[in-house]
């Protein structure tokens, strides 16, 4: 090994690849976090709020698939309960497959009821709460050993 190779390699202790690895992984957290953030507004506002102040246009929705207000009000508040989920750590993963679960039911009735109307939309948010449940799936172990702790 040259001098110079030597001097390098003492300066600098760890591999510059472990540094951009770092940095690759502190940013991708940050945006998955940041994910989970959006994700939760847009249910926790832009979804569950119209059902559970019973907007007009959700009572609509509702009434021509011929639920009526309690599934209406059902649905804000596993909507709401998601959102809140998403943020939670420990909930995280769950909170992300619940409401995959959700979106694929919304996505048959969009197919059946509405004809396809909107029907991409479910399927679009599925993709994100998917990321976020395989990301977060590391949780599921100490949500599960807390759970039988307390059982």
């Amino acid at each position: 090994m040259s001098e110079t190779t030597a001097s390098l390699a003492s300066a600098n202790p760890r591999p510059v690849v472990a540094e951009s690895a770092t940095t690759r992984g502190r940013r991708a957290r940050i945006a998955l976090r940041a994910l989970q953030v959006l994700i939760a507004l847009f249910y926790g506002v832009a979804s569950s709020l119209p059902k559970l102040i019973a907007d007009p246009s959700a009572v609509d929705s509702f009434d021509r698939i011929g639920w009526g207000s309690g599934a209406m009000y059902t649905i804000g508040a596993l909507e709401l309960a998601g959102a809140v989920g998403l943020l939670v750590p420990l909930l995280q993963s769950v909170a992300a497959t619940a409401l995959s679960a959700l979106m694929v039911g919304a996505f048959v009735v969009q197919m059946t009821v509405f004809h396809g109307e909107n029907a991409a939309t479910p399927l679009i948010l599925i993709i994100p709460l998917a990321l976020i449940a395989w990301a977060r799936r590391g949780q599921n172990k100490e949500l599960l050993r807390v759970v039988r702790r307390r059982a």
